[in-house]
């Protein structure tokens, strides 16, 4: 009788002990459930500008926060889990180019002599112009403007740059024109005159380029077709 006894005895306790050994991951299991670990990314980030270039330096930042129950306790090994999932600091560099520079104003363009320079053109002729400060006096191929060009349309036509401007006798103009007749010549001297007085004084440039004189006119004579006596006049017609 006390052979059995004892016999069911460790049975019993061989029951229980697995018992307990089947409870005991659940008890873990149930552990991990109750700690709550909460994951926060906090960016920032810092602009530099060097010489034009703007870089962005963005530091990532990843914090872990465990909430653990009344019921759970915190265990080495739950602490080695967490200390894991935290990620180190990043650093990344970005670049980024820099936003276009507004356009600078432009500067005059002048000579040793605070001249300006410019060549205009009309048909067949040329004018190359000297332009500086003065009194007004224009000189065309060592002549006076009158001699040059008697009649008052071309001298009028010469200096309507300085008209429009409102720059009447503030420059004196030093010009060599060759090619073409008196009015090519004329219409290329009002294109030179244009050219340097926006050189000169770049802030003319809107006034100048309204009216019409900075562009280069491009007509020219239309050729000779054969078998007509110009470029589109005819022979007379003879029906015999």
């Amino acid at each position: 009788m006390v052979a059995k006894k004892k016999e069911t005895a460790a049975k019993t306790e061989v029951k229980e002990e697995k018992k307990e050994a089947k409870k005991a991951p659940a008890k873990k299991a149930a552990a991990k459930k109750e700690v709550k670990t909460t994951v926060k990314t906090v960016v920032k980030k810092n602009v530099s500008k060097d010489k034009g270039k703007t870089t962005v330096n963005t530091t990532v930042n990843t914090v872990v926060e465990t909430k653990v129950s009344r019921g759970a306790k915190k265990s080495l090994e739950d602490l080695k889990d967490v200390a894991k999932e935290v990620a180190p600091a990043k650093e990344e560099k970005v670049e980024v180019k820099a936003e276009p520079k507004a356009a600078e104003p432009r500067q005059p363009k002048k000579d040793k002599f605070g001249r300006s320079q410019a060549v205009g053109k009309k048909k067949d002729a040329i004018a190359r112009v000297y332009l500086k400060l003065g009194k007004g006096k224009i000189t065309v191929n060592d002549r006076d403007l009158k001699d040059y060009f008697p009649r008052p349309v071309l001298q009028m036509i010469i200096n309507q740059p300085f008209a429009v401007t409102a720059r009447e006798g503030q420059y004196d103009v030093i010009c060599t024109a060759n090619g073409g007749g008196l009015s090519g010549q004329a219409y290329a001297l009002r294109h030179g005159i244009s050219r340097a007085l926006d050189l000169f004084e770049p802030e003319l440039h809107t006034a100048l380029k309204k009216a019409g004189f900075l562009t280069r006119d491009s007509r020219v004579v239309e050729r000779k077709k054969p078998g007509l006596s110009k470029a589109r006049k005819r022979f007379q017609f003879s029906k015999r």
